[in-house]
């Protein structure tokens, strides 16, 4: 078939495999043949497992919500008190002091690998909106940076925007085990969303991962919302049977896993020996930590949580969280990678913007001193900053991994890791929730999975927050702390408040903006939530229906 007969009929697929998203010239480079075929293998041999994964977490689920507390399983206390290691960390990548994070869109990809971090997380998470072409346009966009062939014409500024010399190593997370893509059926089936992310990217990448570094590791991933070691151990036989598959070492692929779920805390050590040949250390995925808090006692009203923005590391269960973490990477050997500083740089404030700066520095100082190996931003702009803090306390040392920490695990208990965070709750605070969710929630609508908001860069995690903590407190008719003391948070409280933020958001953004925007459709998604008997596992599942646009064979839109 040549390639005007294949545009006329879509992509060109194995069997049992439809693709219902538009055609696109470009895209099929991608959607070949061959990788497609690769995808189905995964998703038809692993399916099963996953779908069993989440059957095991649903009946989690149900056991807190029946009054129960996540805790170390007894019966893997030998893997805990063992003395195995993972893989030593491959040289390429044995420095990540720090890390930058952002969605997969082409002007950021080469500004982030520009960016002088040592590491770039490509996300087809939390930071990306997963429309079919923001999708695949992604995949199009490492391929290029990969091969170093990637630019960008900025008509607007009149620049070609392309790598430097030096650039930082490329890791990239897919999405979550929940999430499907709508837009690939294999077997009649929406495909995995994770499986379609990695099985895209490793089958075209691999090689050149191989070529480029000497050490012959490679391609580098990112891990999250892991609930529990089964998942990871679900992740290592997908590296092996894609390592196999493809004819290369066991063991070239590497990941870190997110430890962003209050249960994952308990399975640290478990999780890495499952990935023990695998694995490059954990993350303090902390926005996603919270949510995960709010969300594993929402039948726990002794544990209600205050202002977002009161619950930091500083809080008794989020410092023991750090601390378990670090230790554990350490002692297995592998990087323990510290928190995202979500703030963005303040153009039009110096005074402002020097105060942010010097919040990043004390929360990154923090950081390096307590162990960790390094860190994520958000933004260029706060590299430098991050990095200077980084190199003064580790020097010319890659990392801390041989610096064991005077912490023994005995000394964290199921207790400092549950202990409910003190604080506020305020009408202020209920408003921020509101409307950053309906903002947020509105520019992932319209295909923007990451969002600068109030000089903070604001991603599905931080909306998570938000949405979870309003649910909360409408279902438990908390009464609020500071100026508006004795007044509790009902349904019709909440409405009122939904209603005052629209106004305001219409007022910020502008009256043509707002009629644009889809505003009116992200306050309806995001109140109903919010209001819900039960709190939705995730915001983005059900938004995820408003953004499926299918095409029968994969034909081009009209």
């Amino acid at each position: 078939m040549n390639v005007q007969e294949s545009q006329k009929c879509g992509y060109v697929v194995p069997i049992g495999v439809e693709i219902r998203g538009c055609y696109d010239e470009e895209f099929a480079k991608v959607l070949t043949k061959d990788a497609l075929h690769f995808v189905a293998h995964l998703v038809r041999e692993f399916k099963e497992d996953i779908k069993y994964a989440m059957k095991c977490r649903s009946e989690a689920k149900a056991r807190y919500n029946c009054g129960l507390v996540p805790g170390f399983d007894p019966e893997t206390r030998y893997i805990r008190d063992g003395d195995w290691v993972c893989s030593p960390p491959p040289t390429a990548v044995a420095d990540r002091r720090v890390e930058i994070t952002g969605p997969v869109d082409r002007k950021m990809v080469i500004n982030a690998l520009n960016s002088q971090a040592k590491v770039f997380m490509a996300d087809f998470e939390d930071a990306l909106s997963p429309s079919w072409e923001n999708l695949i346009q992604g995949q199009v966009n490492l391929r290029d940076a990969v091969n170093g062939t990637i630019t960008f014409p900025d008509k607007a500024k009149n620049r070609v925007y392309k790598l430097n010399d030096q650039i930082a190593k490329l890791f990239v997370r897919p999405r979550g085990w929940h999430l499907p893509e709508a837009h690939i059926l294999i077997d009649g089936e929406p495909a995995i969303g994770c499986l379609v992310d990695f099985g895209l990217y490793f089958y075209h990448n691999y090689s050149q991962f191989l070529l480029k570094h000497g050490d012959g590791f490679g391609p580098f991933f990112y891990l999250p919302k892991l609930e529990h070691s089964r998942e990871a151990k679900i992740w290592n036989r997908v590296f092996e049977k894609a390592e196999k598959m493809v004819g290369i070492e066991k063991g070239s692929v590497r990941a870190t896993v997110l430890i962003e779920t209050l249960p994952a805390v308990f399975q640290m050590n478990e999780i890495l020996y499952e990935l023990r040949e695998h694995s490059i250390g954990l993350n303090c995925g902390r926005w996603d930590y919270i949510f995960s808090y709010i969300k594993t006692f929402q039948s726990h009203p002794d544990r209600l949580v205050p202002d977002r923005v009161q619950v930091g590391m500083t809080q008794h269960f989020m410092k023991s969280y750090s601390d378990l973490l670090i230790y554990t990477c350490h002692r297995r050997g592998v990087h323990a990678m510290g928190g995202m500083a979500a703030q963005i740089p303040i153009k039009d404030n110096a005074e402002a913007n020097e105060l942010a700066l010097e919040l990043v520095k004390m929360d990154k100082l923090r950081e390096v001193q307590a162990g960790h190996d390094g860190t994520w931003a958000a933004h260029p702009g706060l590299i430098p900053t991050i990095l200077k803090v980084f190199d003064e306390t580790m020097g010319e040392s890659p990392n801390q991994i041989n610096s064991i920490t005077d912490l023994e695990p005995a000394n964290i208990s199921e207790d400092d890791l549950l202990r409910p965070p003190q604080g506020v709750r305020t009408m202020k605070g209920l408003r921020l929730n509101t409307r950053v969710g309906i903002q947020y929630l509105a520019a992932w609508l319209t295909g923007s999975g990451a969002v600068p908001l109030y000089n903070l860069m604001e991603d599905a995690a931080t909306a998570e927050i938000s949405r979870a903590q309003n649910w909360q407190w409408v279902k438990y008719r908390v009464e609020l702390d500071g100026d508006r003391l004795g007044v509790r948070v009902t349904p019709e409280l909440f409405e009122s408040i939904v209603d005052e933020e629209m106004e305001r958001i219409k007022n910020e953004v502008g009256i043509e903006r707002f009629q644009k925007g889809k505003y009116v459709e992200a306050s309806e998604i995001f109140a109903k939530q919010c209001l819900s008997f039960e709190l939705d596992d995730f915001l983005t599942l059900e938004a995820y229906n408003h953004i499926i646009i299918l095409h029968p064979k994969g034909l081009p839109g009209v």
